[in-house]
Formats: C-alpha cells, sequence, structure tokens
C-alpha cells in the first residue's frame, strides 16, 4: 500500500476506485485484502455483521491476475445464500453446521468480477423477518447508534458497508431486505427487477419467487457496475442487459408520490419530514411531482397472502429435513416466529397458496397500473425511525411480529410482488441522528432509469461522506 494512503484512507474508497489502484499497481490486492480482514475481525465482535470471516481463503484468491472490473475489491455474501467452504446457516440453528460446496450463478458473477469474498453477513433466520437478531448469531448492531436494529434480513451486509468494513456487499430482497436495512444503516440499496441478476439460490416456491439477488452500496456506481457483472445475458432473461450505467438522468421525470403505507398506516413524523424533503429536492432538480394515493390494493388480504407465502417456504424446508432428522423439526432446530408460520401454512386450506397465488397476481398488476401516469414512484422505505434491538425479535408473539412488520415496512413489498425496480436512498437523517431513507421504484425493466436518478440525487445530496461513529471511528 502507498505510504501517502493510511487504511483509514482505503475505507474511505468506493470499489470502482479500489480497483482502478489495483488495476494501475499502486494497491496490493493482498494487502488490501489484510487491511479489511483486520478491521472487519477488530470491529465484529461489537457490530456482529459477519457471521463467517475467512481471510486466509480470500488470500489465497488474491493469487495471480485477474480481469474482472472488481478485481480485488473486498466484498461478502449474504448467509441466506451457498459460496463454497464458507458457513451457510442461514441465520437458522437447523443448518449450524452447514458449509457450502458449490458456486451458484450468482457467486461465481461475482468472482469472475475480480470481486474477493471475505466472508459471509447476517441474516435473519431463513431470511424472513425485517430484523438481524436470532437464537444462533445473536443481534447485529446498528453502526449509527448502540441498541438499534440494523434491521434486516440483509442486516449483515448493510452495518457491514455503513461501519466501512466493505465499500458494498451482496444482500437479497423477498419483501424489503435490501431496501429496509439500507435504510436503517445510511447506506445505498438497490434491488433490480425481479428476474433480471443471476440467481443465488435455487428456484423454490413460497416466497422464493419474489426474491431479488444484488447489494447494499456507499456509491450509486459500484451498484450499477456490480449489477452489470452479475445480469443475466441468457436467451430466457426476461429483460435485455442494461451494462453499466453511468450517467445521471439528463430528463424531467413525472412523479407520483403517496405517503400512507398499502396497510393504511401513516408515517411517523420524522419519517414525514424526510419525504418532504426529498420532494422538494426533485422538484429541485425539475421533476414533476403529483401527490396522489396509493392505488386500490387490498392490504389485508395482500399481508395475510404473502405470510402464506413465507409459511410455503419454511413448509419446503422442515419437509426436506425431517428425514434427515429422523423427526419433525422443532424448537431446537427453529425459532419460535418461524414454527408459527409453519403450523399456521399446515393448517390451511390445501389450496392456501393458490389463493395467495392470485391474490398477490392482482396486487401486482394493480401496482404496475401507477406507471401509466408516472415513470417513478416516490415513499418513505420505512414507516417509523429505525428501530430498538428487540422490536422484531423472532421471540415475540405471531400477532405481535406481523402487526409490527406492516406498520414498519409497509411500503416495501409491493414491488416484489410487483416485479418492480426499487431502490432506498439515504437523503435524510432523524433528529437524534439516525439515517432515514427515501424509496424510489419503476416499472419492470426499467432499471437504468432508476440507477439514473440515483445518481443526480447522489450528486445532488452526497451521503457517502457522512459515517457513524459507533463501530466506524467517525462522522
Amino acid at each position: 500500500m502507498p505510504t501517502s494512503l493510511t487504511p483509514d484512507d482505503l475505507r474511505r474508497l468506493d470499489a470502482l476506485a479500489i480497483a482502478d489502484l489495483v488495476r494501475r499497481g499502486e494497491l496490493d490486492r493482498a494487502e488490501v485484502t489484510r487491511t479489511f480482514a483486520s478491521r472487519i475481525e477488530a470491529a465484529n465482535p461489537d457490530l456482529a455483521a459477519f457471521v463467517d470471516i475467512d481471510p486466509e481463503a480470500a488470500l489465497g484468491g488474491t493469487e495471480g491476475q485477474r480481469e474482472g472490473p472488481l478485481d480485488g475489491v473486498p466484498f461478502a455474501v449474504k448467509d441466506i445464500a451457498s459460496y463454497p467452504g464458507m458457513r451457510w446457516a442461514m441465520g437458522s440453528r437447523l443448518f449450524a453446521a452447514n458449509r457450502g460446496h458449490e458456486h451458484t450463478p450468482h457467486s461465481r458473477a461475482v468472482d469472475e468480477a475480480g470481486l474477493v469474498t471475505l466472508g459471509k453477513t447476517a441474516t435473519s433466520e431463513l431470511a424472513l423477518l425485517g430484523s438481524t437478531e436470532t437464537l444462533l448469531e445473536g443481534v447485529t448492531a446498528n453502526p449509527w447508534k448502540e441498541g438499534v436494529s440494523a434491521a434486516g434480513s440483509s442486516g449483515g451486509a448493510a452495518a457491514a458497508v455503513a461501519a466501512g468494513l466493505l465499500p458494498l456487499a451482496h444482500a437479497s430482497d423477498g419483501g424489503g431486505s435490501i431496501r429496509v436495512p439500507a435504510s436503517a444503516c445510511g447506506v445505498f440499496g438497490f434491488m433490480p427487477s425481479n428476474g433480471r441478476c443471476q440467481p443465488a439460490m435455487p428456484a423454490a416456491g413460497g416466497l422464493g419467487r419474489l426474491v431479488v439477488e444484488h447489494a447494499v452500496s456507499r456509491s450509486v456506481r459500484d451498484s450499477a457496475m456490480l449489477l452489470a457483472l452479475t445480469e443475466r445475458t441468457d436467451e430466457t432473461a426476461p429483460y435485455d442487459p442494461i451494462g453499466f450505467v453511468d450517467a445521471a438522468l439528463d430528463r424531467s421525470l413525472r412523479v407520483a408520490t403517496w405517503r400512507v403505507t398499502l396497510g393504511g398506516h401513516q408515517p411517523a413524523r420524522e419519517v414525514a419530514e424526510a419525504l418532504d424533503s426529498a420532494i422538494a429536492l426533485l422538484v429541485a432538480l425539475g421533476h414533476r411531482v403529483e401527490e396522489t394515493t396509493p392505488p386500490a390494493i387490498d392490504g389485508r388480504a395482500a399481508s395475510d397472502a404473502f405470510f402464506t407465502l413465507a409459511g410455503q417456504s419454511v413448509d419446503q424446508v422442515a419437509t426436506m429435513m425431517a428425514p434427515m432428522l429422523g423427526r419433525e423439526v422443532g424448537s431446537d432446530e427453529l425459532e419460535p416466529f418461524t414454527l408459527e408460520l409453519l403450523d399456521r401454512y399446515r393448517g390451511l386450506p390445501a389450496d392456501a397458496s393458490d389463493w395467495a397465488d392470485r391474490v398477490l397476481g392482482e396486487a401486482g398488476s394493480a401496482y404496475r397500473s401507477v406507471f401509466d401516469d408516472a415513470d417513478v414512484v416516490v415513499t418513505p422505505t420505512m414507516a417509523i425511525p429505525p428501530w430498538p434491538v428487540g422490536y422484531l425479535a423472532p421471540t415475540l408473539p405471531y400477532e405481535t411480529l406481523v402487526a409490527r412488520t406492516e406498520r414498519a415496512v409497509g411500503y416495501t413489498p409491493i414491488h416484489n410482488i410487483a416485479g418492480c425496480p426499487a431502490m432506498s436512498v439515504p437523503l435524510s437523517w432523524s433528529p437524534d441522528g439516525l439515517p432515514i431513507g427515501v424509496h424510489v421504484a419503476a416499472r419492470p425493466g426499467d432499471d437504468a432509469l432508476l440507477l439514473r436518478l440515483a445518481y443526480q440525487l447522489e450528486t445532488a445530496r452526497p451521503w457517502r461522506d457522512r459515517r457513524p461513529a459507533n463501530g466506524s471511528g467517525d462522522r
């Protein structure tokens, strides 16, 4: 490492800046790996963002010349997905001894990009809850304030990037799991259109059909580059590749905005003020903003359908594991909330999943109709500021967790249901210093438009250098 570039300087760089220095020979990829691994090992006992760290394997992966555009950049994979040789517990005691063996299409694309995977980041059990606090791994801290949740289910990834342990990290999203922790931790969280990216999990029913792979990052350009390197290019891909989107918008957009969640909840005061500020910024940038109401969607039915598919996903896991255990899974393997999801699903009529598919199909169609008159939709990402640890703990009663989830994250799941690209942009902070993200979505396939708007917002209100004191050492 050049004497003029300290470890603190290095962690302030985004992925593309690090890759450029490696490519020019001004940074040694092995030294970059050691520097970030050392920082992770020092910070993780307090942060608990990582569940597995393997710097020696990562250093082995730096040997030889690699030609990927992100060559030498440190990275991590969310522990819901497999990566060869690393822990693959999925946040669950049921899989505590499990390790990955083979590459997924997504992890193979990550390696081909030149990224150096240092470890696995924490997730909620089976990525089901919007918190990252499990009976297996414990609580992932939010680096912005002690006692505050990093949210979830990609809470480990968001906390790691916010704390400067990585410039970007893999995340996945089945109902807000990229965007919600990005909002809570003050980083950029982009969810591509459903089906655009290479998969990181085998095709599955239940919630699996709604899950999208991508990342949380500090800069927009890092997210855009990773998308270009992991998007599908095969003949069956639902969208044409967009490549590396590297320019801001140069035209005015029609922006629809509303405040109420699809479940009928109003945002907290701090969140409403953050939305007002974002709207004022969009108007100042020349966009045409119209405040309206959300489409006519039965929020109660959509929530019931969503949790029905979640139960179906758990049922698939439990059915697979029962023969290996020689009995049904129980409280020693799955958390109370997960077991309740399973029990409730198994008590439903045989056609419950078909009913859920119909309900969500109708909801998705209704939501997509908004884009007949708008280019993008702007709302809060979360209806409340980042919540305290325990607010969505998996040991709480089922009804409490569902009600709190509907209240806190009622803006995000419809975009998975509708297949829309969406992002949480860190444009505001609350009076007590907690991040509050603003959510922007576009019609399916309009990922490039959304990224160009993100570049414009990043330039108008930069966030990259705003860092938490807790866990990262500076503001």
